[in-house]
């Protein structure tokens, strides 16, 4: 049997010369792959006293409402600015050249909720630390923050200490 890493395509060079990058789209559209990667995410957080998935666009979405309907919890999105309905509040981030805005609907998260964030990549930690100020903001609690893959080398932990995070592939570089 393939062991979950088997399905993530590792891309050389990509997006530039020295740089592995780890493609979740080959997880996907494999329908084991798939259904390895939510069993596996979904067993980092399944014994947990927890009320909602926050998951930020997209693979967040891809990964944390499935996680949600089988634990029987509300999912909430995180979205680029300018893409919710409703009232919403924000929070501005560094990238790597310059700046994002996230935003979350200003009613999704009631306060004393606890709240698990689910995405697919961890790398340098930038939009999960904001979307844990939006989170606490509203009066969350953050209770975990599971991903599936997390690039080591890029130190994304640093921005997350006194959180409980887990990967469920860890990869050493970039």
């Amino acid at each position: 049997m393939k062991k979950l890493e088997d399905y993530v395509r590792s891309i050389p060079d990509f997006p530039e010369e020295g740089i592995i990058f780890r493609d979740v789209t080959s997880v996907l559209q494999d329908k084991d792959g798939l259904r390895m990667a939510i069993d596996q995410m979904q067993d980092l957080v399944k014994d947990l006293d927890f009320d909602v998935v926050v998951g930020p666009e997209s693979r967040g979405f891809i990964f944390g409402v499935p996680i949600a309907y089988n634990l029987n919890k509300a999912f909430v999105p995180v979205r680029k600015k300018g893409k919710l309905p409703c009232e919403t509040i924000e929070c501005e981030y560094d990238l790597e050249y310059g700046t994002a805005i996230i935003e979350m609907h200003k009613d999704a998260i009631k306060p004393g909720q606890k709240v698990v964030i689910i995405d697919d990549l961890i790398a340098t930690g930038g939009t999960i630390e904001a979307i844990i100020k939006l989170i606490e903001q509203l009066g969350g609690e953050v209770v975990k923050i599971a991903f599936l893959m997390e690039l080591e080398g890029l130190n994304g932990r640093d921005k997350l200490k006194g959180y409980s995070v887990e990967s469920v592939i860890k990869y050493e570089g970039h």
